[in-house]
């Protein structure tokens, strides 16, 4: 017999659906400690937390290899500032178990507490299984007239994940976490450790999707050879697939979904109990290449959704702390993230937890960064975004997150949720404003003045506090939304795949199809499109900022016009390794972008442009030019046809506070998004004695013999961009 709290009243109840499990209560368990979060073995045994400040009692429950059979119960002895804790002997890596939580069932109080249901521990560093959808996973009973508010009593074990212990050791060969690649030298390249493989006929069919398929030697030297320096995986810790994507034959392909925060998800694992194993062995191999790793997290909610959703984990354990809750009627949540729930990073021990997390990526597994998906939540307090909020001021004085690379998408669905711009110093940040400007620019739906600023990693938004140009990550395309291919092949969205009759997925896409909706044998406009893939590639890589280049785009990928495939695990999102001689051609031109932005420092410089003159040095780090070789003149940044200009980069100015000239070339970026050519006027050449065309976009491969001297009129091809860099001194 036991009592639950429903409705503003106590009950008796017998949990009826519970197998014949007794709970240990034999003196081989000890007290253990408080300390160390989670299953941590140390070598004879298991020591196991648990943080829950309204729990009554907390159960380990250990099952057989195979999870399927609960063996034993263990109640953790000792509650020690609102963690549980002790100690079992002899389970050791491998032991499968779960946790059943007791507390009061009182959802109007924003307490969910039923024993029934098997939870993962949130600091599980392994799961094995996967989640089986059915009523049983639910705290209360579907179809019940109470709703959430009823109790459901039957066991969820047999449809549940599990927990795995596991042993940390690993021999990373002397090598330490990989050098960090500095900011300013930095290009992300964006990709799914699944669809970057699943087709790549180099790779055998059995590693094919894995995370040793991604460490397979063909891939790195490929990444390599593109001339990015770190890789951006889609999310990979543990996370479920969406009961009513998999009702329609569908999946969560993209991973936004977690329900745990320190596990390898085991989908990508050529060998599912080695999942830990064979991560780190790819984190090895890419950091052997020079290579940095960065994951994309998900701390912004779960997967248990709203009051409706099932009983994972968090909700099971302390509801009212790991969740933000409606303050004035704690039965519901407050949905900032638009998935039903919002993770509380108000709260102490959630901070703990998330920070917790960040630390075990890069001290045990060794990667390099994070990018934060809707990061404002982060940020939150019960008052709104605050860039002094606790978890900012953690990771500000935290003597490992604070070397490393932390990356916020800086936007949410709740109130005031959109803060580009508004992270504190330390942070870099991905600008949307960066990609709109871009894709209008090159359809002709804008002027210079609105793309000037963000060739400049948007200084009018990053340009404070002492922050950097790096602070700005720049993208045209991302995971969510057209690749670049399909940028300029679609103007509308094409998701009927999706099963939601094309209404999901953005609409203001930015987008022009040159002419016509779809693929095409039309060749004039294949050239064209050609060349604006070529165009926004060229911007991205040459604007000042941080670039995010997304995997395909190099060779000129396709999902058909879906702009939002989450939830295609298939052909859509793989990518296809067949490529044509264009797409060769593509991969080349961004071989060439990439060499060019490391060989030239003008084009990453650490200190934001800003165009004023330096009367120390008599030296003006930038110059904007219109057709005729002059400077830029309030009239011509107001003309609504002013759609070709230049920006004449000056490498004399001082790259850092010192005052000192710089030793560098000046660069002349030449922009024209009319649709004929225009001939532009060369201007003086700083600190050299002439130019020479580094790359224009007209041609394949960027190639082209060329140069100039001051005063010489260049006929700039319509719809295309030019780089000249300057001569050396005769």
């Amino acid at each position: 017999m036991a009592i639950r709290f429903l409705a503003g009243k106590w009950f008796d109840f017998v949990a009826k659906g519970q197998p014949s499990v007794t709970t240990s209560v034999d003196s081989r368990v000890k007290e253990g400690s408080p300390a160390a979060h989670g299953a941590i073995w140390d070598g004879h045994g298991t020591n196991f937390t648990l943080f829950s400040a309204y729990a009554t009692k907390v159960e380990v429950c250990l099952f057989d290899d195979r999870g399927e059979t609960e063996l034993e119960r263990v109640a953790l002895p000792e509650y020690t500032d609102q963690i549980w804790h002790g100690y079992i002997p002899d389970v050791h890596p491998g032991s499968v178990y779960g946790l059943r939580v007791h507390g009061p069932y009182a959802p109007a109080e924003g307490h969910r507490f039923n024993p029934n249901k098997l939870l993962l521990d949130p600091y599980a560093r392994a799961h094995t299984g996967e989640l089986k959808w059915a009523p049983e996973c639910f705290g209360y009973t579907l179809g019940a007239k109470d709703a959430d508010l009823s109790f459901d009593d039957r066991d969820s074990a047999p449809f549940m994940p599990k927990c795995v212990v596991v042993d940390p050791n690993f021999d990373w060969k002397g090598q330490p976490p990989g050098k960090r690649v500095p900011w300013d030298q930095t290009i992300l390249y964006e990709l799914h450790v699944k669809g970057f493989t699943k087709r790549h006929p180099g790779i055998s069919e059995r590693l094919r999707g894995t995370y040793a398929g991604l460490a397979d030697q063909k891939i790195i030297s490929y990444v390599k050879s593109l001339g990015v320096t770190s890789v951006e995986l889609l999310p990979i810790h543990t996370f479920v697939n969406d009961s009513h994507l998999l009702e329609q034959g569908l999946t969560n392909y993209w991973g936004y979904n977690s329900i745990g925060f320190f596990a390898p998800d085991t989908r990508y694992a050529s060998a599912p109990e080695q999942t830990l194993r064979e991560f780190k062995e790819m984190v090895a191999a890419y950091h052997e290449a020079g290579l940095e790793v960065i994951l994309d997290v998900v701390y912004n909610h779960t997967a248990e959704g709203n009051e409706r959703g099932p009983t994972l984990s968090f909700r099971g354990i302390d509801n009212a702390s790991y969740y933000r809750l409606m303050p004035d009627n704690k039965r519901f949540y407050i949905n900032d993230t638009g998935t039903g729930n919002t993770v509380n990073l108000s709260h102490p021990n959630v901070i703990e937890m998330v920070t917790d997390s960040l630390r075990y990526w890069v001290n045990e597994l060794h990667v390099d960064g994070f990018r934060f998906d809707l990061g404002t939540i982060l940020a939150r307090e019960p008052d709104g975004f605050d860039n002094q909020s606790g978890f900012l001021k953690v990771c500000h004085q935290d003597p490992v997150l604070r070397t490393i690379k932390l990356i916020a998408e800086p936007w949410d669905c709740g109130p005031g949720g959109y803060q580009v711009g508004a992270f504190p110093p330390g942070w870099a940040e991905w600008n949307d404003r960066y990609r709109d400007g871009v894709r209008d620019y090159w359809k002709g739906a804008s002027t210079a003045g609105s793309l000037a600023q963000r060739l400049c990693a948007s200084g009018d938004v990053f340009n404070r506090l002492g922050r950097r140009p790096w602070a700005c990550v720049n993208f045209i395309t991302a995971h969510d939304g057209f690749t670049l291919k399909d940028l300029v092949t679609y103007n509308d969205k094409h998701n009927e795949a999706n099963g939601e009759g094309n209404r999901d997925g953005g609409n203001d896409n930015r987008s022009w199809n040159c002419g016509f909706e779809g693929p095409t044998d039309d060749p004039d406009i294949n050239a064209l499109r050609e060349r604006q893939i070529r165009n926004m590639l060229a911007t991205l890589l040459l604007s000042q900022g941080t670039p995010m280049i997304l995997a395909g785009d190099e060779f000129g990928r396709t999902q058909g016009g879906n702009n939002n495939a989450y939830c295609q695990d298939n052909e859509i999102s793989w990518l296809n390794w067949e490529l044509a001689d264009r797409g060769k051609h593509l991969i080349e031109f961004v071989q060439k972008l990439c060499a060019l932005r490391n060989q030239y420092p003008v084009l990453r410089r650490n200190l934001f442009l800003t165009g004023h003159l330096d009367e120390e040095l008599g030296i003006r780090d930038l110059t904007w030019m219109n057709a005729s070789g002059a400077e830029m003149q309030d009239s011509d940044w107001q003309d609504p046809r002013m759609q070709c200009f230049g920006m004449l980069i000056d490498g004399r100015a001082r790259p850092t506070g010192v005052r000192q000239r710089g030793a560098e070339a000046a660069v002349l970026l030449l922009l024209n998004a009319h649709h004929d050519l225009v001939n532009f006027t060369l201007p003086e050449c700083l600190g050299g004695s002439g130019w020479r065309l580094a790359l224009d976009t007209q041609s394949l491969d960027g190639k082209h013999d060329y140069r100039g001297e001051p005063k010489d009129v260049f006929g700039v091809t319509g719809r295309s961009l030019c780089l000249f860099i300057a001569s050396e001194e005769s």
